[in-house]
């Protein structure tokens, strides 16, 4: 059983990096603020990061069910979110997006997606306003927090405030910037996890099979326990450098960590922390260069 705890879904991409736009050229490109980046793989061709490519993609690696966060350099996928919901109920959690403006009916999200290190103003305590809704109305919240320890401090105080919200903090707390361990240690907190969206992003100069990602993996273990810790992809944007299931078959195939470990980390953690039920497992297809 595996769960993705990190993806990213689109029907068209129209989103802003530091207040300029950033949209679709084909051939999974994009205008990235002025600058051209392959965003998607090239075969997504029509620049729609569509939910039938990512079950898809689910359905060949053995992914079970996936958790879809947004971005602002996407631009607000809400109503397509919850249409993908709608097809996929038992696969799928989904988030709306903090826009740093107040928020409309939320009671069809199951959580609030806060990109913390792109914030206007990045003083966490001054958006306080969707980790209370998140409380009122039950939902979890996802974030990715500034690099480092920039606003840990800020997370602490709001945690402390908000106990019985459930927090995922993404990108491994940026595993490879300075002091990436202070957002980990966030976990020490009973409702707050980290999820590694992102990972093989960050390691990308490493490249698979992510030595030094299993490392800081083991190393977040030592300080958190290895069950407040989940599996993310950051899909489409990761499988420009590699294909889904290589995403997490560098933690399947490590000698590094037990299968119980494993276990954990690849699905169960995320089970209890986002209440999957009736877990479809994908049938496992031979393909063609197999024998």
């Amino acid at each position: 059983m595996i769960i993705d705890a990190h993806a990213h879904l689109w029907k068209k991409q129209q989103g802003k990096v530091n207040g300029k736009p950033v949209y679709d050229i084909g051939g999974g490109k994009s205008d990235f603020g002025g600058a051209v980046r392959q965003m998607m793989p090239p075969y997504m061709t029509d620049g729609e990061n569509s939910i039938e490519r990512f079950i898809a993609n689910m359905n060949y690696a053995g992914v079970s069910a996936s958790v879809i966060t947004q971005e602002y350099i996407d631009g607000n996928q809400d109503s397509y979110l919850l249409g993908c919901k709608r097809t996929y109920p038992d696969r799928l959690r989904v988030c709306t997006l903090y826009e740093e403006k107040e928020m409309g009916d939320i009671s069809d999200f199951d959580g609030i997606k806060i990109c913390a290190g792109r914030l206007s103003d990045k003083n966490l305590l001054n958006h306080l306003y969707p980790f209370r809704l998140a409380a009122e109305k039950g939902k979890f919240i996802s974030i990715d927090l500034a690099d480092g320890n920039e606003q840990t401090e800020e997370m602490k105080e709001i945690i402390r405030m908000f106990p019985d919200t459930k927090i995922a903090v993404g990108h491994f707390g940026m595993v490879t910037r300075k002091n990436w361990l202070e957002q980990i240690k966030l976990a020490k907190n009973e409702n707050v996890f980290i999820e590694s969206g992102g990972i093989t992003w960050l390691f990308n100069s490493e490249f698979y099979p992510y030595p030094s990602a299993i490392e800081a993996i083991k190393e977040a273990a030592k300080l958190v326990g290895m069950e407040k810790l989940m599996w993310g992809s950051d899909y489409p944007r990761t499988m420009t450098a590699i294909t889904y299931k290589m995403s997490f078959d560098f933690v399947v195939k490590s000698d590094r960590l037990t299968e119980k470990e494993k276990a954990l980390f690849l699905g169960e953690n995320a089970v209890s922390f986002y209440g999957f039920e009736n877990l479809y497992i994908p049938e496992r297809i031979k393909n063609m260069v197999e024998d």
